[in-house]
């Protein structure tokens, strides 16, 4: 009987093992037929220029900003971009991240890579971070940008402030690419 038991037992536990890998094999199948969607295409000059991040997903090299987190965009003669991050720290000061972006792909493609890291370490995949434009308005004045995994997604705005309205329609682009909405974090920006 106790032998019984224990197969029965056994048995039990190895379904049960078997339905959780099933479940997490369909739950990969689904993430992968729900790839986040970039723009279509991205004219980089309109793009360059100062964006103030609005919310965020919290990430541990931006725990240091408390507000007026912006990102400044400007051309390198080889094509790429110079980026220059700058926040405000509980103490005031402004803390700044100069990086460098690289289109992927086309010339007009929405996917970009970005290092911070120092340039001799460039040749390394691992410090290069996905910059996909996903969401981006027709006067280039409100975007979202986020990777392929959907692990960071930045909102940002030409200006400090952003119409709630417009936030709100933005948000609900979001949810339809699967994104977890709750979990932005606003950005304070204050003057």
């Amino acid at each position: 009987m106790t032998l019984f038991l224990n197969l029965r037992v056994s048995i039990v536990s190895i379904l049960g093992f078997l339905m959780i890998c099933l479940g997490s094999v369909q739950a990969n199948a689904q993430q992968a037929d729900q790839t986040v969607k970039t723009i279509a295409t991205l004219d980089v000059p309109r793009y360059l220029g100062t964006w103030y991040e609005i919310a965020k997903f919290p990430n541990w090299f931006q725990k240091k900003c408390v507000s007026n987190t912006k990102a400044v965009y400007s051309p390198k003669p080889d094509g790429n971009l110079q980026v220059l991050n700058s926040c405000k720290t509980a103490s005031g000061e402004t803390s700044e991240a100069e990086g460098l972006a690289r289109q992927i792909g086309a010339k007009d493609s929405p996917k970009l890579e970005v290092r911070f890291a120092p340039e001799w370490l460039s040749f390394l995949p691992m410090v290069w971070g996905d910059y996909w434009v996903i969401d981006l308005d027709a006067q280039y004045q409100v975007a979202a940008v986020s990777d392929p995994r959907r692990e960071y997604l930045w909102v940002l705005s030409r200006t400090p402030q952003l119409d709630p309205k417009v936030y709100a329609d933005l948000l609900q682009r979001l949810k339809q690419q699967q994104f977890d909405i709750q979990k932005l974090e606003l950005t304070s920006q204050k003057n």
